[in-house]
């Protein structure tokens, strides 16, 4: 199947390592894309909740997809979010084509845009760590629900239903903090001097432009790949959101480019030309995660 090219493709919270991940399904968009830059803007890996009771083949797959489309020279940048948060340590690492940031600016056609996760207008996030790692424990429960609900749905003919969707569109508290992150976020976008501002956390795919006295600024947030299921993708001076669900194309490309790779080839093909002290970074980061996982 012929890829689509396209400049700039986003995705976040992917949150891997998680029952709602759809991990097949994002592997099937990266195999359907030949980008130039891939941005992954936070909480790809839910380290809050990783452990080695649940990480599918599926989710190790997304892994090797990255880490393969930076070998075969796509430009990656992993922004860190609150979920990854222990990579922070590695701010502004360098692999070959792959890079790991906490905040991006890009020049794009003349216009500059800000992509960073979006945890810091998050309260809860900042003043208790300990509420907001119940609270994902809490939506990964529902999302597991959810998707036992759904298979009865669908074994009687009914269409899937969206329980956490439902309780955030209804609780008006949860809609009135999106509004204030999204105020935030352009506020300081249009004060920086920034035409774009891209996040992710709230997992809320969107594309508008805000203004106040001092100019205006694009706001767009890629979703996630729990529910929404979506990205942002920027080509021909245009952004649009792009929609897992409602791309008929992707099935063909599940399995396509997988089946042979190897992972420890493919970090190799990306460190070989490195600086040194790029292996030195990439051995604590091993350590840290065997650390974890013990």
């Amino acid at each position: 199947m012929k890829k689509r090219k396209i400049e700039l493709a986003v995705v976040s919270d992917v949150h891997l390592g998680t029952y709602g991940c759809h991990a097949d399904e994002l592997v099937a968009y990266l195999n359907s894309i030949a980008p130039k830059k891939l941005i992954l803007n936070g909480d790809i890996i839910d380290i809050w909740q990783f452990s080695k009771r649940y990480f599918p083949k599926s989710h190790l797959k997304v892994l090797k997809k990255v880490i393969g489309m930076a070998s075969n020279g796509v430009e990656v940048f992993y922004i860190t979010g609150n979920h990854d948060e222990m990579l922070r340590k590695f701010s502004n690492t360098s692999m070959g084509n792959f890079k790991i940031v906490d905040k991006l600016v890009l020049n794009l056609n003349g216009k500059k845009a800000w992509f960073f996760h979006g945890d810091i207008f998050d309260v809860s996030i900042q003043n208790a760590k300990w509420l907001a790692k119940l609270g994902g424990y809490g939506y990964d429960l529902l999302i597991l629900i959810n998707r036992m609900v759904n298979w009865g749905l669908t074994k009687i003919g009914r269409n899937k239903y969206s329980l956490s969707k439902n309780v955030k569109d209804r609780v008006k508290s949860a809609l009135k903090h999106i509004s204030k992150f999204e105020k935030a976020a352009t506020d300081l976008a249009i004060e920086k001097g920034y035409q774009y501002v891209i996040c992710g956390h709230i997992h809320q795919p969107k594309k508008e432009v805000y203004k106040n006295k001092n100019g205006q600024c694009t706001y767009l947030n890629s979703g996630d790949w729990i529910e929404n299921l979506t990205a942002l993708e920027y080509s021909f001076k245009r952004w649009k959101i792009y929609k897992y669900n409602q791309d008929k194309l992707l099935p063909f490309y599940v399995d396509e480019d997988l089946k042979q790779l190897n992972i420890q080839d493919l970090i190799t093909s990306i460190t070989e030309t490195n600086e040194l002290g790029i292996e030195s970074a990439v051995s604590k980061l091993s350590k840290k995660a065997e650390d974890l996982l013990d």
